[in-house]
């Protein structure tokens, strides 16, 4: 259930959040929110994948 959750969740982020990969982000330079929604994708892709 918890996974099932999570995967639709990865769906719907892909489809809403911006991809910081293809717009080639520099961690480094990038700003608190940008962070933000780094950490929240990593966050649910993690989960989604467990």
């Amino acid at each position: 259930m918890k996974k099932q959750f999570f995967k639709l969740l990865a769906k719907i982020n892909k489809a809403l959040l911006p991809s910081f990969t293809k717009q080639q982000l520099d961690l480094s330079k990038a700003s608190k929110f940008q962070m933000a929604i780094f950490g929240w994708k990593l966050y649910v892709t993690k989960n989604a994948l467990d």
